[in-house]
């Protein structure tokens, strides 16, 4: 392959992942990107607030980057970009309801939205030598797009993240014709969405959900509380429909709920009669019977509305017996256990809660073997990129695709950073650029590392000890200490006698050090924290963190 003939694919975040999507598409010195979401923390990721993609790839050719591309407005996707764009200044192309919330989290961070473009599905953009076309699909946010990217070698259709609804709420559906289309002209390379890749059949149709909405509301007797993703707005529509139907008042509440309605409301996404919508503080001005709240925390967050209500800790809302509480999401896989808590505190307090574990409150938003099946076969590639997905649904999703008459040789498994790189006869890997996680705490971006977070976990699992000496360098004696201080060890009163040993044992290194004429402090340090340690150890089978301060006079 000649340099000017190059098309590589290089996915830096989403595959082999739930969550911080982001893929390279480079023609000789081109370079478009599709999506820069985030992800959230693990786990063991103690104190992170958030994981956003390693640009380091995009800053070392930041000239040749021409353009960010999104497929649609979740936080997956466009999560990363207030970060982003403070080191790229590049246009970023996207559809009105996703560039709206986009708009919000740039202007929350104090980022420009000046290099914004909106784009409406069916629309095509020239950028370089990419011929850019949005391709309208369905999923579980208004406005979401596929993308075919027409290039010198050959058509790449990327789909985002879809679902093939027939019934959508908006009665805007899928553009099959224009896959179809696609399919006939041929198509290099697709990239397609893996994650309900395991799941046979069809995902239901998000209308479904309103069917569900309409018989809870029509057996409550008393208020109606119902948690959703803010960003569901086609959700949001159905319960305010709902709403009307049974003459009842809508009040909003949590930030990105309000944040996310009001955007969906200006914009025209969102069609709520005047009158229905109400303010949180006026929600004791009407009959319980006649109020629905919508509000944020169907994930179990705990500083989310319904989580607090749920605590008895919201300021303006509390739960009584009585209340319906629906909670129309399904937990994030990590998110179980927060929610079932959740989900117990509010029968606790007395409610009435449906949760999607008994109903069919919650459909999703990505498609299922069958529709994976009818888009591989619409669109008929040469070549297939499973993305979107933990590794176990990118396996399956290229076993589906192998099922349905593709090579193997021609179906790419990949890897975070793995340069693909295509021309119009045969694909290959062709080596890797820098990629990984980018970890966000606070106002920092980047400055916690693996051994923040090992120390972090350290002090989790066995807490500190601080050893505190001072010494009189000149007489080369001890004049005070060692004091001990214990956080998250012991419980210093209770282990007193732990606590002389471990100072005879400082004594000991401390002796042992100036025999061996032993005068650098880390070299002191380090003798005395191995004494010490072994002695914990041996005491409590535990291993603190052991910090020895020396001083001298």
């Amino acid at each position: 392959m000649t340099k000017q003939h190059k098309l590589q694919i290089i996915p830096l975040g989403g595959i082999g992942e739930i969550g911080k999507n982001m893929t390279v598409i480079r023609y000789g010195d081109d370079i478009i990107v599709i999506d820069s979401g985030l992800m959230f923390p693990e786990d063991d990721m103690l104190g992170i607030d958030l994981v956003i993609p390693d640009i380091t790839y995009l800053l070392e050719n930041s000239s040749q980057v021409k353009a960010i591309v999104l497929t649609h407005g979740h936080e997956d996707h466009i999560g990363a970009l207030p970060y982003v764009l403070k080191q790229l200044n590049v246009p970023v192309y996207g559809t009105k309801l996703t560039l709206g919330i986009l708009q919000g989290r740039l202007k929350e961070n104090n980022v420009s939205a000046d290099s914004l473009v909106s784009v409406k599905p069916g629309d095509s953009v020239e950028i370089g030598p990419f011929k850019v076309g949005f391709i309208r699909v369905s999923h579980s946010i208004a406005d979401a797009v596929a993308l075919s990217i027409k290039t010198p070698i050959g058509t790449i259709v990327h789909t985002g993240d879809f679902k093939l609804d027939q019934t959508p709420v908006d009665g805007k559906v899928t553009d099959f014709h224009k896959f179809a289309e696609l399919g006939d002209q041929g198509v290099l390379v697709l990239l397609a969405d893996s994650t309900n890749a395991e799941r046979p059949g069809y995902t239901m149709s998000e209308r479904s959900v309103g069917q569900t909405f309409d018989e809870t509301f029509h057996y409550a007797t008393s208020r109606i509380i119902i948690a959703t993703f803010s960003s569901n707005v086609h959700r949001i529509q159905q319960a305010i429909d709902t709403a009307c139907k049974y003459n009842r008042k809508v009040a909003v509440l949590g930030r990105s709920m309000v944040n996310v309605v009001n955007i969906a409301l200006e914009l025209g996404y969102l069609t709520v009669p005047d009158g229905v919508i109400i303010d949180i503080d006026e929600i004791n001005n009407y009959p319980a019977s006649k109020i629905v709240i919508m509000t944020t925390g169907s994930q179990g967050e705990p500083m989310s509305a319904l989580t607090r209500m749920a605590m008895s800790d919201h300021k303006k809302v509390e739960i009584v017996p009585g209340d319906t509480v629906i909670i129309s999401a399904t937990p994030i896989p990590g998110n179980e256990k927060l929610v079932s808590r959740t989900i117990d505190y509010l029968f606790r307090q007395g409610a009435e809660v449906v949760y999607e574990a008994t109903s069919g409150i919650h459909v999703s938003g990505h498609a299922s073997q069958e529709e994976l099946k009818l888009m591989h076969n619409l669109i008929r590639p040469k070549f297939f990129i499973p993305v979107h997905g933990e590794y176990r649904h990118l396996i399956k999703h290229a076993k589906l695709a192998q099922e349905l008459g593709l090579p193997k040789q021609n179906v790419f498994v990949t890897e975070n950073g793995q340069i693909l790189e295509f021309n119009s006869e045969k694909g290959c890997v062709a080596g890797k650029v820098t990629s990984g996680k980018i970890l966000v705490d606070g106002l920092g971006v980047g400055d916690v590392g693996n051994i923040v977070l090992r120390d972090r976990r350290q002090l989790s699992q066995d807490g500190i000890l601080i050893i505190v000496v001072t010494i009189d360098k000149q007489r080369a004696c001890v004049v005070a200490g060692p004091d001990i201080v214990s956080r998250g060890f012991v419980y210093v009163r209770e282990s007193e006698q732990l606590m002389e040993e471990a100072k005879d044992k400082v004594q000991q290194a401390l002796d042992k050090c100036e025999q061996n004429g032993i005068t650098e402090w880390a070299a002191i340090k380090s003798t005395v924290r191995d004494h010490v340690s072994k002695l914990l150890y041996e005491k409590t089978r535990r291993r603190p963190m052991i910090l020895p301060i020396i001083m001298e006079i």
